[in-house]
């Protein structure tokens, strides 16, 4: 609530009208009638200015905000907005300005104008998830900067694979070049989940181009083309066609060439787009014969890889050993905690394996915040009786956010006897992200900073 801020104070006198009463009025515009000298309750302009917000009193103009069937009449006082907006002073101010007693603005939502309102009368800035990008939209219409920055600080924080998609066509329009950065980086790290994700059917076709040409994708080419016939479907709704086979590739256009078709697996082109019924016959036969025959068709399609991204490894241990009586398993639990400067993809573990010769282990590995497992896994390695590092991968990235201890966590089932790492190290540079570790009480087999398993954290910066 607006004045929520603000201490609360009783008038003076026995009015019935309290000053909770006034915050109530600014926020739903109740226009209860003023205490009398309301201005003696509150100590500073500031809080004398946010009892106008939203308010009537003394208002000289009003707002319809919001587009037709959805509008809301909003008070305005044109010498505080002229304060708080150059865009605000021109319009009442300036040598243009017009003497208008309502000014409607339907490209604006009601809930976002306030939110903007809001900060130019109490220096106070509230958002919410789902107003946050209309509210940033205001900020920007209204060239209202610090109120735009701590939209897009809001939206970076927030930031994950469901919502980077819909975030990068948002940047892009609001021309926030470091937003646009972190949802690359989300995107590329956990592709396979944000093309999976509700977000990125939404996205526009200039978007979409943008995602399917990105060289650094981490994901398969299946997922890729699944996720743009999915994009089309929805995409037919908008356009209100019939969600058909020819509608969807007309919707496409020449995006479709942009998925790397004849990079996939064989069997998953065969059973996938091979099946879809979104190429051409001439199309499916040509890109066959890509995958058998020596002398390769020419193709539409782009036929070269993704790069991806080359996860990095953070080693702890600058020695490891190997003992006739460890390191045991029996089914207990090595667990480290780990902390990080910057955001990270967690993609998996490096551990060690058997110390008299080769061996096969089963690897269940988890990650934990505060007790809320964010990724497990359970897989199997093969260890070749080298002190080398084995990785052990989740089924997405996991993303870790800074200054926040995460806990690391692996139970074992296999050759008894394995390597351990020794003369652990507390924080670890690796590239621009430094790792700091502590000991975690989940560990019962012995793993702490200075000794044991999980040797290293394989991530994407």
């Amino acid at each position: 609530m607006a004045a929520d801020i603000f201490p609360r104070k009783k008038p003076a006198n026995s009015s019935s009208t309290t000053v909770q009463q006034y915050h109530q009025q600014n926020l739903s515009n109740n226009n209860l009638i003023p205490a009398p000298n309301w201005q003696g309750l509150y100590p500073t302009i500031r809080e004398r200015n946010a009892v106008m917000f939203n308010n009537d009193l003394m208002a000289d103009v009003h707002f319809v905000v919001g587009p037709p069937g959805g509008t809301q009449r909003l008070p305005g006082h044109k010498y505080v907005l002229a304060v708080g907006s150059s865009v605000f002073h021109a319009m009442f101010y300036g040598e243009l300005a017009e003497d208008k007693d309502e000014i409607r603005i339907p490209d604006v939502e009601p809930a976002a104008f306030l939110a903007m309102l809001k900060y130019i009368y109490c220096d106070e800035i509230d958002l919410a998830a789902d107003t946050v990008l209309a509210t940033l939209y205001a900020a920007k219409k209204y060239i209202v900067p610090h109120l735009a920055r701590a939209c897009v600080n809001f939206l970076e924080t927030s930031l994950s694979a469901k919502n980077a998609c819909v975030l990068l066509s948002q940047s892009c329009l609001f021309e926030e070049p470091d937003l646009t950065q972190r949802c690359w980086e989300v995107i590329d790290a956990q592709a396979e989940l944000a093309l999976k994700s509700e977000g990125f059917c939404d996205i526009d076709f200039q978007t979409l181009e943008s995602i399917l040409r990105r060289e650094t994708l981490n994901a398969k080419e299946i997922v890729v083309f699944e996720a743009a016939l999915n994009w089309a479907e929805v995409e037919c709704q908008r356009q209100d066609l019939a969600s058909s086979i020819e509608n969807k590739r007309k919707v496409l256009g020449k995006a479709l060439y942009l998925i790397r078709i004849p990079t996939m697996a064989l069997d998953d082109f065969a059973n996938g787009a091979a099946q879809s019924g979104v190429l051409t016959l001439n199309e499916t036969n040509d890109i066959f014969l890509w995958y058998t025959a020596a002398k390769k068709p020419e193709l539409q399609f782009v036929s070269k890889a993704r790069k991806g991204l080359v996860p990095q490894r953070c080693h702890r241990f600058q020695s490891c050993a190997y003992r006739s009586n460890q390191w045991r398993y029996r089914g207990r639990c090595d667990s480290i905690q780990f902390a990080v400067d910057k955001r990270v993809f967690i993609a998996g573990f490096g551990l060690y394996g058997s110390s008299c010769g080769s061996a096969e282990y089963s690897a269940k590995i988890e990650l934990k915040r505060q007790g809320v497992v964010l990724g497990q896994n359970l897989s199997k390695y093969f260890s070749d009786g080298s002190s080398n590092t084995f990785p052990v991968w989740f089924e997405y990235p996991v993303q870790i956010e800074p200054d926040t201890f995460y806990t690391a966590s692996v139970i074992l089932d296999g050759n008894e006897l394995s390597y351990f790492g020794q003369e652990g190290m507390t924080e670890v540079q690796c590239g621009k992200v430094t790792v700091q570790f502590q000991c975690s009480s989940d560990s019962t087999n012995g793993t702490g900073v200075q000794g044991g398993q999980i040797p290293e954290l394989i991530f994407y910066a």
